[in-house]
C-alpha cells in the first residue's frame, strides 16, 4: 500500500503500511516497517487497525536471546522495539493471530511503553490435548481434536500443525474436564526423551503406554510443550513499562517475562483460554514473572488462569561461585540453564556473598571488574578482598531491595502449581485477590542450589484475600495457602524470611494448612482472619500421618524452632478461637459457645 504516514512525531497507523492481502496473510512486514518508521520520526503511538492481524515468523525480525527462565535461542519477532522512548502500541481491540514459532512482543532498552487494548493468540498451539476415552494398565486411550494433529514416527506420538512444524511435549498432566483444573492430587508425568511410545487403534484413539500411567475417563490429558521457546512480552533492561487490557490466550512460553527492568504496571489483563476453542490450557508457562527487578512491579485487576505454571514469581538472581584464583578475584557460573546468557553484573556494583545451605549473606562487597567468557562463565574482581571463608558454591547476588510490589483485585485459578511467588525485599501488598490454586497460593520460595533465585522477603502484608480450596493438586505443589518453600538445608539459624503479616482474610478450605513456615523472623496471623471448613474435595491431610507433606521433618520439628517473633491470633466466623502449641502444629480452634467441644478448623505450621 501506498504509505501515507507522518514525516515526524504524533500518530502512525499500521493501516498505512497494510492492504487487505497481507493483513489476512501475514501482517509481520508491515508492523516491522510501521515500527522503522516510528522509531525515525519518534512516534507517539503506532495505532493498530482492529479486526483480526495474521502474522507468520516467515519475514519477522531476527535475534538470538537469552531470556531469564525460558529458552535461549533464535527467535522470530514480531512487534520488536528496541531503545523506544515514550511510545505507545493502540491495539484498537486488534485481534494479533500468531501462527508458528514465533514471539509477539520484545521490548529492549526502553523507556516509557505501554501496549494497550489488543489480544493474543495462535493458530496452532505450543500444548497439546487429548480426552481420556478407555484406561488399562499402564496404558491410555486419548481422542484428540482435529486441531491437535498428531501421527507416529519409530512407534511414538508426535504432533504437529498444517504446515508440518513439530511441537514437541516433555510431560503429561491430567485435568479434571468439568472443573477446568488440574485433577485431584495428580502429578506430572515427566518425559526424560520428550516422547512416548504409542499406536493408533482402528477407531482413531491413540494409546500410550507408560507403566505407571493414570487418569479419569473423560478427562484430560495435557501434553506440556517442551520447551519455553516463545514467551508473549519479553522486556529486558527498561523502565516504565505498562501493560493494559491486554488479552493473551496463548504463547510459548511466559506470559510477560521482564528482567533487569524496573516501573512495570500490568492492568486488567487477562491470562486466559481462547473462548470457544475448548481449550484446557490458555499458555505454557507462568503468567508473569520478573528476574532482577527493581522500582515498582503492579498486577491490578488481572486474571491469570489455566496456564501451565504459576500465576507470578518475583525474585533476583544467584551467580553460584565457580574458582577462587585470589583473595579480590572469582569465576561465577550460572548454576541453571534458565539463566544461561542473563547477565547482572557490572562495575560499580554491590553484591552480597551468601552461604548457599542457609542463604544468609556474610559479607558485601563492590564489583571492580567483569569478564563475560561465554553465557555461563565470567571472571569477577571486586574492589577489596573477599572474606576468608567464601567457598566455592557460596553465591553472588545483587545486593538491592529489590521492587515494591503491589498485587491488587486479580483473580487466579486453574493452573498448574502455585499462585504467587515472592521474593522480593521491597515493601509487598497482596490484597483483594481471590485464589484457588492446585499448589501453595503464595509460597516464599528462594534457593541456592537448585534454581539460584534470590528471595528472601523483609516486608510483606496479605490482606483481605480470598483462598478457595488450595492444594487440591500435586502434593508437591505446596504445603499450605501461605508457605515457604525456600531450599535451605541448614535451617535452625537462617532467618531468610522476614515481616510476614495476614490479616483480614477468608480461607475457605478442605485442607486444614493455613500457613507453613521456616527460616522467619516475624510472622502475624491476626484475628481479623477467617477460616471455614469446605467439603468440596476429599479431606485426605492428617497431621499425625508420616506420609503427610509437612510431616516429612516431623522427627525435627520438636527442636528446629526456625520462625522467630510470632504473633498468633484468630477467631473462626461462627466463634472464638484459641491457639495451642501442638509439635509446632499450631491448631486453630472454635467454640461456639464456651461449653461447646473446641474443633480444629486449620493448622499453622512453624517448622
Amino acid at each position: 500500500a501506498a504509505c501515507q504516514a507522518p514525516t515526524s512525531g504524533g500518530d502512525v497507523y499500521l493501516n498505512d503500511f497494510l492492504d487487505d492481502l497481507t493483513a489476512q496473510t501475514d501482517a509481520g512486514p508491515a508492523i516491522r516497517a510501521a515500527l522503522s518508521h516510528c522509531a525515525r520520526i519518534r512516534a507517539a503511538r503506532l495505532i493498530l487497525p482492529g479486526g483480526e492481524l495474521r502474522i507468520r515468523p516467515d519475514l519477522a525480525v531476527e535475534k538470538y536471546q537469552f531470556i531469564s527462565n525460558n529458552d535461549e535461542g533464535l527467535k522470530r519477532i514480531a512487534f520488536d522495539l528496541v531503545g523506544l522512548q515514550d511510545f505507545t502500541i493502540e491495539g484498537a481491540d486488534t485481534k494479533l493471530l500468531f501462527t508458528g514459532f514465533v514471539s509477539p512482543f520484545n521490548l529492549e532498552r526502553c523507556r516509557n511503553i505501554t501496549i494497550r487494548n489488543l489480544s493474543i493468540d495462535f493458530t496452532r498451539t505450543f500444548h497439546s490435548e487429548g480426552t481420556v476415552r478407555a484406561a488399562g494398565n499402564g496404558w491410555l486411550d486419548l481422542e484428540f481434536p482435529d486441531k491437535y494433529r498428531c501421527d507416529l514416527t519409530d512407534g511414538c506420538l508426535r504432533f504437529l500443525d498444517d504446515e508440518g512444524r513439530v511441537y514437541p511435549y516433555s510431560s503429561l498432566l491430567e485435568f479434571d474436564t468439568q472443573r477446568c483444573e488440574p485433577a485431584f492430587h495428580v502429578d506430572d508425568y515427566w518425559l526424560p526423551a520428550h516422547t512416548i511410545p504409542a499406536e493408533r487403534r482402528p477407531n482413531g484413539w491413540i494409546r500410550i503406554f507408560r507403566s505407571d500411567l493414570k487418569a479419569a475417563i473423560g478427562n484430560t490429558m495435557v501434553f506440556g510443550a517442551a520447551r519455553r521457546l516463545n514467551p508473549g512480552i519479553t522486556v529486558s533492561d527498561s523502565q516504565g513499562i505498562a501493560i493494559l487490557d491486554v488479552k493473551l490466550h496463548h504463547c510459548g512460553g511466559m506470559g510477560v517475562i521482564a528482567q533487569r527492568s524496573r516501573d512495570i504496571g500490568i492492568e486488567r489483563m487477562e491470562v486466559v483460554p481462547a473462548p470457544g476453542k475448548k481449550r484446557m490450557i490458555s499458555i505454557t508457562a507462568d503468567a508473569t514473572h520478573f528476574s532482577n527487578c527493581g522500582g515498582q512491579i503492579r498486577l491490578i485487576d488481572c486474571t491469570f488462569e489455566n496456564q501451565k505454571d504459576d500465576a507470578s514469581n518475583i525474585h533476583g538472581l544467584y551467580m553460584p561461585v565457580d574458582t577462587i584464583f585470589d583473595r579480590e578475584r572469582i569465576w561465577v557460573r550460572w548454576g541453571h540453564s534458565g539463566q544461561y546468557g542473563t547477565d547482572f553484573l557490572v562495575p560499580g556494583m554491590a553484591v552480597e556473598i551468601v552461604d548457599n545451605h542457609t542463604l544468609e549473606a556474610y559479607a558485601r562487597r563492590i564489583v571492580a571488574k567483569v569478564e563475560r567468557f561465554n553465557k555461563e562463565y565470567s571472571a569477577v574482581t571486586f574492589t577489596e578482598p573477599l572474606p576468608e571463608n567464601i567457598r566455592p558454591g557460596h553465591l553472588i547476588a545483587a545486593d538491592e531491595p529489590g521492587p515494591d510490589v503491589h498485587i491488587s483485585g486479580c483473580r487466579m485459578s486453574g493452573n498448574r502449581a502455585r499462585g504467587l511467588l515472592i521474593g522480593s525485599r521491597g515493601r509487598v501488598i497482596i490484597e483483594n485477590n481471590y485464589f484457588h490454586i492446585a499448589g501453595a497460593s503464595i509460597l516464599f520460595e528462594g534457593d541456592g542450589n537448585f534454581w539460584f533465585e534470590q528471595s528472601g522477603v523483609r516486608d510483606v502484608t496479605i490482606r483481605n484475600n480470598i483462598f478457595a480450596n488450595g492444594n487440591y493438586g500435586s502434593r508437591g505443589w505446596g504445603s499450605a495457602c501461605i508457605a515457604v518453600g525456600s531450599g535451605i538445608s541448614q535451617r535452625q539459624t537462617s532467618r531468610y524470611h522476614r515481616n510476614i503479616q495476614v490479616d483480614g482474610n477468608l480461607f475457605r478450605v478442605f485442607d486444614p494448612r493455613i500457613v507453613n513456615l521456616y527460616c522467619v523472623d516475624g510472622f502475624q496471623f491476626s484475628a481479623s482472619n477467617r477460616i471455614v471448613r469446605t467439603s468440596d474435595y476429599p479431606a485426605t491431610f492428617d497431621p499425625n500421618s508420616t506420609n503427610a507433606i509437612t510431616s516429612r521433618f516431623h522427627d525435627r520439628l520438636k527442636w528446629l524452632n526456625s520462625v522467630e517473633r510470632v504473633l498468633l491470633k484468630n477467631r473462626y466466623q461462627m466463634g472464638v478461637a484459641t491457639i495451642k502449641v501442638c509439635n509446632s502444629y499450631f491448631p486453630i480452634l472454635w467454640n461456639k459457645s464456651p461449653q461447646d467441644t473446641a474443633k480444629e478448623v486449620g493448622y499453622i505450621i512453624l517448622m
